[in-house]
């Protein structure tokens, strides 16, 4: 279970260090991509560049905390954070009628919450 963790937290940290582009790429741009990322003229641009910033943040303590050693504990709080961020991108899909959309933010959210569950409990960093 130790590696499916690993693995899954890469996985998170990957998707989250792509995502924390929206901290440089302008708003106007973002929403040019597609039909996926609308949602993006919904947001200021220091909106977007907030939510950039918590992404890489995440993508680094998914990872950083436990190969290091130090404070591993911040690991399942990552993906607690994760799991809170990927319910808001939830709630705006919702808002916005994009139910289409949806099914990656609900995959992602499932994939944090297994990390966080995982890494409080059975395969804590701490036992």
């Amino acid at each position: 279970m130790n590696v499916a963790l690993w693995i899954i937290a890469g996985l998170l940290a990957v998707v989250c260090l792509i995502g924390s582009a929206k901290m440089f790429v302008l708003r106007e741009r973002i929403a040019a991509v597609g039909a996926a990322a609308q949602w993006a003229a919904d947001f200021s641009p220091a909106g977007l560049k907030a939510i950039g910033a918590v992404e890489l943040l995440a993508a680094a303590g998914l990872i950083l905390p436990a190969v290091l050693d130090v404070a591993p504990v911040l690991v399942p709080l990552a993906a607690s954070g994760l799991v809170l961020l990927f319910l808001g991108a939830i709630t705006v899909r919702l808002r916005r009628g994009e139910r289409v959309t949806i099914t990656g933010d609900v995959i992602y959210l499932c994939l944090a919450a297994c990390v966080a569950w995982g890494r409080f409990g059975p395969e804590s960093f701490t036992s």
